[in-house]
């Protein structure tokens, strides 16, 4: 399961859920827009920035890595593209904040004598899930993330019926959605059908909310791919519109790690 993929899309479409992981959110916390950003001149590319809008009293820029696999060259990637970042935009920032989701202890770098200055600095929080608690008494978007690292099938089950629930109450389609996914990417066995039946979903949606949401999903995968690879050609265009809502969400997935147009070209042809 790819988690990193989906907490982008919970940051895209929540940005303020990650201040509920900072002790001291700026007081703009609701403006801050979450980007997907290059460093120009370098091989950099940093996933998780969270830009503040342009009246902040205070610039502060944060940035974000989820990581679910062992890394002991996390620290020298993370800080080196924070201060490349820095470098090159110097005179738009006031100040930095790093945040770092890890599913457990074990999954940190090993050494961390060499970063301790700046893991010990006060400008960096390190988030363990597996320390949060129970997800049924948290907010929806720190259970959201909770959701993706239960490990047992029937629990994740358990707590998918939970916040859809609590998601339904509030009215909150985009959590539904993203329960959802968070449930396919577990599920990688079964049909998204075989999954709403299971989540016990209304599978007689209207048609025109279904292609609604289809025509949404596109927009962001091409949105993203824009800011990816560039400019696409009017052939990979037509191919990208051909594809069904699950291969979008593949996509979606999958091109968090294009650099060029030949990727995508790569995985439209396999």
């Amino acid at each position: 399961m790819r988690r990193d993929s989906i907490f982008y899309k919970l940051f895209k479409q929540f940005p303020g859920l990650l201040f509920e992981l900072v002790d001291q959110p700026p007081p703009e916390a609701a403006d801050y827009q979450f980007e997907s950003v290059e460093v120009k001149e370098t091989a950099f590319r940093i996933d998780g920035v969270f830009l503040p809008p342009a009246n902040a009293l205070s610039k502060i820029v944060f940035f974000a890595e989820v990581q679910f696999q062992k890394d002991e060259d996390l620290y020298h990637r993370f800080f080196s593209e924070l201060f490349l970042f820095l470098y090159r935009h110097s005179i738009r920032y006031d100040d930095w904040f790093g945040v770092l989701i890890f599913p457990s202890r074990n999954l940190e770098p090993s050494n961390l004598t060499i970063h301790r200055a700046l893991l010990e600095s006060g400008q960096v929080r390190r988030v363990y899930l597996d320390e949060l608690g129970d997800l049924r008494e948290q907010p929806l978007g720190l259970s959201l993330m909770l959701l993706t690292n239960v490990t047992s099938e029937t629990e994740a089950v358990e707590g998918a019926r939970f916040l859809l629930e609590q998601a339904r109450q509030q009215s909150e389609q985009a959590i539904i959605d993203l329960v959802t996914t968070i449930i396919v990417y577990k599920f990688s066995n079964l049909s998204r059908e075989e999954i709403e039946a299971m989540l016990g979903l209304n599978q007689q949606e209207p048609r025109a909310i279904r292609e609604a949401k289809e025509e949404g999903e596109r927009k962001i995968v091409l949105r993203q791919l824009n800011r990816r690879v560039g400019n696409i050609p009017d052939a990979l265009l037509s191919q990208i519109q051909g594809l069904s809502v699950e291969q979008l969400e593949a996509l979606a997935d999958a091109l968090l790690d294009f650099s060029n147009l030949a990727d995508l070209e790569r995985w439209l042809q396999s």
